[in-house]
């Protein structure tokens, strides 16, 4: 972020010399011909300036992007990692109360059994 803003600065300080220069040859005290000189030469140098500043804007996008796009693919790893902990930690609980299940079944099985067993030979 602070990538962008120093981009968004170097462009503001360009297009802010660029007005300052525009200014300065305005109120300079030279002679008509001289001042329009030097606007005529201002004024062509208006592209270069722009298209400095849209490079600069440019660069800056791209770094936003590629960091955006490596902080996307950094969360989605780690978000497919902690679902597969989650199910493999599910599987586990599941097997685990299955296996407590089926003990608690074949105990009561068994006590049936006896009870059973007791009550015919009585």
């Amino acid at each position: 972020m602070s990538n962008n803003r120093s981009g968004i600065f170097i462009g503001g300080l360009m297009l802010g010399a660029a007005i300052g220069t525009l200014a300065g040859l305005l109120v300079a005290p030279r002679t008509g011909r001289e001042t329009r000189k030097l606007v005529k030469k201002s004024a062509n140098a208006i592209p270069e300036l722009a298209e400095d500043i849209t490079t600069s804007v440019q660069i800056q996008a791209d770094r936003l992007s590629t960091s955006t796009l490596q902080n996307w693919d950094e969360t989605v790893d780690r978000l497919r990692e902690a679902i597969a902990v989650g199910i493999d930690a599910t599987q586990r609980e599941s097997q685990s109360l299955n296996k407590q299940n089926t003990v608690d079944v074949s105990s009561t099985a068994d006590n049936l059994d006896t009870l059973t067993q007791k009550l015919e030979r009585s």
